[in-house]
């Protein structure tokens, strides 16, 4: 059985969304926005942040995969879902759950630029520096982490541990 080191707790969480909320709110007023949220990890940032915005926003979802039932980047990225919505001549927020190696989001950004929309940008709930093997900028952040395989939140361990309300780094 895995040992859970408590990291961010819920009421944590829901302050640090509240106040990244109204920074993209008042970023993005008046301007068309797409949040694309990274499944599966970003469903449970991506559900409480869009409730804390006062703008209004389209929302769509992208599958990318680099993990599998690993701790650690494949390296291997594959898209298991292309977006729906028409970005073209829109701003986009890419909405991940943890931005760790940068790899898969790397190949997402350049993914999205290809249908042309004014802006991609970087929406996280962690930024783990660690391990990070390309440059990535990202534009928002709710907490930078220094390390740890953190769980919970959304976050998983071979599709386990998401429904855990805080985030917690995971020793195996």
């Amino acid at each position: 059985m895995p040992e859970f080191i408590p990291v961010l707790a819920r009421a944590e969480i829901e302050k640090s969304v509240a106040e990244l909320a109204a920074r993209i709110s008042s970023d993005y007023h008046a301007k068309e926005l797409v949040l694309i949220g990274a499944l599966k990890g970003a469903f449970v940032f991506l559900s409480d942040l869009i409730r804390q915005l006062s703008i209004d926003v389209r929302i769509d979802f992208v599958g990318v995969s680099s993990y599998g039932a690993n701790t650690s980047s494949s390296g291997k990225i594959r898209l298991t879902k292309e977006i729906e919505i028409d970005i073209k001549d829109k701003h986009v927020l890419v909405i991940e759950d943890i931005v760790d190696t940068g790899l898969t989001l790397a190949y997402l950004i350049e993914h999205l630029k290809s249908f042309d929309p004014l802006s991609v940008k970087v929406c996280t709930l962690i930024d783990k520096r660690e391990r990070r093997k390309v440059d990535i900028d990202v534009a928002y952040a709710c907490h930078v982490v220094a390390e740890g395989f953190l769980v919970g939140y959304g976050l998983d361990y071979n599709e386990s541990y998401r429904n855990l309300p805080g985030i917690y780094h995971m020793k195996l």
